[in-house]
């Protein structure tokens, strides 16, 4: 699957590099997002590229905004992510976690060890989406339940839930990259995935506890999909939105028969715990 990369150079960058991911990932179709110093490389994929939003974008940003496009080859791109690429220690209540890539060592000192080959996927613990999720999976009760990682890229969240002993877990997602990175990713780990190539149309069975950190728009779409497969007294746990879209996401969690656990906030972004109402 080719991908466009257009490459954003800002006057400042802090909220404003947030604001930019919102227009381009929640509000469109970019799928991932690399931070530089002077902005932002984004990344879609080159048959949903369009030039035209891209240009209504730029010209309605608070400040001034320079891009450059260019087609990316359909490649492995292992080279770029180990210059560039840096391993994650995420805290959370009690340990942590170390996420990192094959070139970077090995620690000993951290209740676990993630190995992530990230190439075009999603899911590095950089951001701080996925950090947040990854420090939900490591406080959740995870041992012997059935897991499900909804827009799984990586396949992170995935894996550290079947490090922490999860029964099953299945991992979903819609780019074939994403899906064959998953699988590599889980081998190297030695964690058993249960893997499907698809949306939430992929959706059976049930979970005690569903993962999705992809971004408000779909979040909010598929809800109702997520729950169909929630067991009672389940969790529902999501990212991928702002400290403002929070209010909105609980919402139609509320109506669909979920009540807010707890919550978390890193740098603007947040995450929510919801868990389903038993009947």
């Amino acid at each position: 699957m080719k991908y466009v990369e257009v490459t954003f150079h800002m006057d400042e960058t802090g909220v404003m590099r947030d604001m930019l991911v919102d227009a381009l990932g929640n509000e469109g179709p970019y799928e991932s997002f690399v931070e530089t110093s002077d902005g932002l490389k984004a990344y879609v994929r080159a048959s949903e590229y369009d030039a035209h939003y891209l240009a209504v974008v730029a010209e309605s940003f608070p400040l001034p905004l320079r891009y450059e496009v260019a087609e990316m080859e359909d490649k492995d791109w292992n080279a770029e992510w180990e210059r560039e690429h840096e391993a994650v220690l995420v805290k959370y209540n009690g340990g942590a976690v170390w996420v990192r890539a094959p070139f970077h060592p090995h620690r000993s000192d951290v209740d676990y060890e993630l190995v992530i080959e990230p190439k075009m996927s999603f899911g590095t613990a950089h951001h701080p989406t996925t950090y947040m999720m990854l420090s939900y999976v490591a406080e959740l009760p995870v041992a012997g339940r059935r897991v499900l990682d909804m827009g799984c890229g990586t396949a992170v969240l995935a894996i550290l839930a079947g490090k922490r002993g999860a029964a099953y877990v299945e991992g979903v997602d819609i780019d074939d990259w994403a899906f064959n990175n998953a699988r590599e990713n889980a081998q190297v780990n030695g964690v058993r995935l249960e893997l499907r190539l698809g949306g939430a149309e992929q959706l059976q069975g049930s979970f005690d506890i569903v993962l999705a950190n992809i971004n408000r728009n779909i979040l909010l779409a598929d809800m109702e999909r997520y729950v169909a497969v929630l067991a009672e007294g389940g969790r529902l746990v999501m990212s991928g939105f702002y400290e403002a879209d929070v209010e909105a996401i609980v919402r139609r969690g509320e109506a669909l028969g979920l009540r807010l656990a707890s919550r978390k906030e890193r740098e603007g972004w947040a995450a929510v715990e919801l868990v389903r109402r038993k009947s």
